[in-house]
């Protein structure tokens, strides 16, 4: 009987220590984006999506820093909607030596968080919402992100 119950014990404890929403952030090529506003009010302050070859995940922590994530797979018609984004970033933001380019969310404007995994290498950045304090190549790339977050927002 003990025998029993510690076996149970074990496969309880299998299932429930699992989540079908763990999902490993640093785990083949993805392109996380999402944007955040310090004064800001309600869930959409903080919006953060990591799109992969074949799935898009929202985080659920919404952590201003971006430090840590908890990401949840959305339905495939959200990964439909922005799959393309990944082809819209610019090689050239690989070569930025700074991981901050301008200066995000200061005035108020927001800011928008990247993070680029290609072959094992990881990079990130923050991105001043303001046009005008970035390089001019970052601004299509910008659009971009912005109507994706609003896409898969509707």
């Amino acid at each position: 009987m003990k025998k029993a119950v510690l076996i149970l014990l074990v496969v309880i404890y299998s299932f429930g220590c699992s989540s079908k929403n763990d999902v490993p952030v640093y785990d083949g090529d993805y392109l996380i984006f999402g944007h955040f506003y310090g004064f800001c009010l309600g869930e959409s302050c903080i919006e953060t999506f990591k799109l992969t070859s074949d799935t898009l995940y929202e985080d659920t922590n919404d952590q201003y820093t971006h430090e840590s994530f908890n990401f949840e797979v959305l339905a495939g018609d959200k990964f439909e909607q922005v799959k393309d984004l990944a082809d819209a970033f610019p090689t050239k933001l690989l070569e930025e030596k700074e991981g901050v380019l301008g200066c995000p969310d200061c005035a108020d404007g927001g800011g928008l968080y990247i993070e680029y995994s290609k072959n094992g290498v990881v990079k990130k950045w923050k991105i001043d919402q303001m046009k005008g304090n970035v390089p001019n190549y970052l601004h299509n790339f910008m659009d971009a992100v912005n109507e994706k977050i609003a896409l898969i927002n509707k």
